[in-house]
């Protein structure tokens, strides 16, 4: 049995599978499963690999990570963020909208979900658009496109997910012996390199925002910044600003792990929003329960056959046999970060961003390892590059949330939102280009 022959049985059942209309999950592990067949290998290295998979220490962060971020909706703390980036919109030509993109990031830093936080801040911020006079169409492509913040800024469900990828990987040696040993892939060192490249992506919306708004003629309030707005908005906001601080603080402090932020987020958040805020009710709480069930229950079980199929990948050696066709084409670094991020927008488009993290990590990881690459910042571009997917057809979830919320046709919404993903997109390019965009913060804090 040759490496083509499993290729073909792996991807070729796995396209075929996704072009019939099988969900993701399905496809993933049916393709598993004929590959093990074919090779005559026992079926049940499927469930034990599977099984496995779940076994991770940091995994345990994601269901509480979704839960914190469904009670931080229901507490109310995503409405004061809201409420706080919205009062410094003041008289700056596209102020409100590019609140909207402080708002994303603000919720980005508690949430760790694209789709969670164009819901979040979408709820609030298109209405409040509208009612400025915006285009509905354009306030919700503004939406759509900040929304994918939520998985950059961390803490970030997708950077918890590259990490447990990464790290069951091995360097391979010629690697070592050419480049040096390469820095340690840590979940909160992901987590502190992610803040810089989600700034640089803010800032190139907030720029494409107010160029955009210019030529539509959507202005600012009349009278000006209110200090007393502000400072209103800061004071009934400070125990919202207060939970990434929390969260982030700890983990960076080394107070806790990441997985123990996120059981640490949870009872903060119950801790506000019962005896602070006193919003949280027992309605919410079974909901938020019945949210984090549903969503990592989902997520799961594309973690169970994603994990296979990436096995069988390292197992036939494909990763490496894909890392030397790309180093043939060409060994200039910035040809082969263009070929990468073109490759990962594509992908994007089409797949689920946690299922393209398991599957594409052992094939393209071994790739920026010949090229002297380190892993975290590798992973970062990895998270921003399929962040913009969020954004684009036919997936783009984001799109279908604030399409929904809108009442917009979703055809007008992805037009508008094309430019966002344009300037995103030059905006990874330059993060992949300048690694010290990346690895700054780490060196800084000793990572």
């Amino acid at each position: 049995m040759t490496e083509t022959s499993i290729i073909m049985v792996l991807f070729g059942s796995f396209l075929v599978l996704l072009v019939i209309g099988a969900p993701i999950t399905v496809s993933l592990g049916v393709a598993a499963l004929a590959s093990i067949l074919y090779l005559d290998q026992n079926p049940i290295k499927l469930v034990q690999i599977a099984f496995n998979s779940v076994g991770s220490f940091p995994l345990m962060a994601l269901p509480a990570f979704i839960l914190a971020g469904a009670l931080m909706e229901a507490a109310g703390i995503s409405k004061r963020l809201v409420a706080l980036a919205e009062s410094f919109a003041g008289p700056v030509t596209g102020g409100i909208s590019a609140a909207t993109v402080l708002a994303c990031m603000f919720f980005g830093a508690i949430s760790g979900s694209g789709p969670a936080t164009t819901a979040a801040v979408g709820m609030l911020m298109i209405p409040a658009m509208v009612r400025r006079g915006y285009d509905k169409g354009y306030a919700s492509a503004i939406t759509a496109s900040s929304g994918g913040l939520g998985i950059v800024i961390p803490p970030s469900i997708p950077m918890v997910i590259f990490g447990i990828s990464a790290l069951g990987m091995t360097v391979p040696v010629e690697a070592i012996a050419q480049h040096g040993d390469f820095q340690s892939v840590s979940i909160p060192k992901l987590f502190i390199a992610g803040v810089l490249p989600g700034m640089v992506i803010s800032v190139s919306l907030i720029i494409m925002n107010y160029v955009r708004c210019k030529r539509a003629g959507y202005m600012g309030t009349s009278e000006g910044w209110s200090l007393a707005q502000i400072g209103n908005a800061f004071r009934s906001g400070f125990w919202s600003i207060m939970a990434p601080l929390v969260i982030l603080g700890g983990i960076y402090s080394g107070f806790f792990t990441p997985t123990e932020s996120a059981i640490v987020a949870i009872f903060y958040t119950l801790f506000v929003g019962v005896f602070i805020h006193k919003e949280l009710k027992w309605e919410d709480l079974s909901r938020s329960l019945e949210t984090t069930t549903w969503l990592s229950g989902r997520v799961l079980l594309i973690l169970f056959t994603a994990t296979v199929f990436g096995r069988i990948l390292v197992e036939n050696q494909i990763p490496s046999m894909v890392a030397e066709q790309m180093l043939s084409l060409t060994q200039n670094l910035y040809l082969i970060w263009l070929l990468i991020i073109g490759f990962l927008l594509f992908v994007g488009m089409f797949m689920e961003t946690l299922a393209a993290i398991m599957i594409l990590t052992p094939v393209l990881l071994p790739v920026t390892y010949n090229l002297g690459i380190d892993p975290v910042h590798f992973g970062i571009v990895m998270v921003c590059s399929l962040s913009i997917g969020f954004s684009t057809p036919p997936l783009g979830e984001n799109l279908f949330v604030a399409s929904g919320i809108s009442d917009t046709p979703l055809e007008e919404v992805t037009a508008k939102a094309l430019p966002f993903a344009l300037i995103s997109t030059l905006a990874v390019i330059v993060i992949a280009f300048v690694p010290q965009i990346t690895l700054l913060l780490p060196k800084l804090f000793g990572y």
